[in-house]
Parts: C-alpha cells; sequence; structure tokens
C-alpha cells in the first residue's frame, strides 16, 4: 500500500499489514498533497490510523457508524473525522480520569453508537 485516500476504503489486509508510521505517514501524506492546514498534522493523522484500523479489524460500532453516517449524507472522510471525534473526546476523558477505565470499551462504543451526522455536524 503506497497511499491513502479517506473516500476510498483501504483494503484491509493491506493496512493492517503496516506498521502504525508508516499508517500515519500515508495520512499526512494525503493531507499535504491535499494542501489541508491543520493545527497539529500528527495528531489528526494519528486519529484517522485509529478509526482506519477500528474500520479495518472489524470493530462492529465503528463499523456500523461508517455506514450510518454515510447513509446520513457524510462523504467517507467526514464519517471518519466524525468518529475519530468521539475517539479523541474518549482520549481525553480517559487521560483526565473521566471515564471509568473498567468500562471505557462500553462507554467508547455506546458513544460511537450515537454518533449522527447531525450531532456530528451540530458538535
Amino acid at each position: 500500500m503506497n497511499r491513502y485516500d479517506p473516500d476510498d476504503t483501504p483494503n484491509s489486509e493491506e493496512w493492517l499489514s503496516l506498521d502504525d508510521h508508516k499508517r500515519i505517514r500515508l495520512v499526512k501524506e494525503y493531507h499535504r498533497l491535499a494542501r489541508v492546514k491543520l493545527p497539529n498534522l500528527t495528531l489528526h493523522a494519528t486519529f484517522h490510523v485509529i478509526v482506519e484500523n477500528q474500520l479495518a479489524e472489524n470493530l462492529e460500532s465503528a463499523v456500523r457508524a461508517m455506514e450510518r453516517l454515510q447513509k446520513e449524507g457524510l462523504s467517507r472522510h467526514d464519517a471518519v473525522h466524525a468518529i475519530a471525534s468521539v475517539a479523541a473526546e474518549h482520549s481525553y476523558n480517559l487521560l483526565n480520569n473521566k471515564t471509568d477505565l473498567g468500562n471505557s470499551h462500553a462507554i467508547y462504543n455506546a458513544a460511537v453508537e450515537r454518533l449522527t451526522a447531525k450531532s456530528w455536524r451540530g458538535g
């Protein structure tokens, strides 16, 4: 796998065969070539990778959210951002002891299940 485009679903086997550094580099390269200005390209790319990993690993809540968000009118790229926003908030809550570690997976999955295009656009 030599390139990444968030509007095209990566082949799961190829994606998962790469290490995270290569995945992050591919996502950063996409955004640089698209001339997307971001305050922190590495952090942005890391959250893309988190979501793509979940999708490639067939995490049910993420897969359902991707399908739902696209049916609600989001591009695949925007749906990645929407799911990443939940992952970012969840990470923040974990780092600041605002989430019960014992239930963190269930809490994250429930938040992803509640995610809609409307809630993300308004959020």
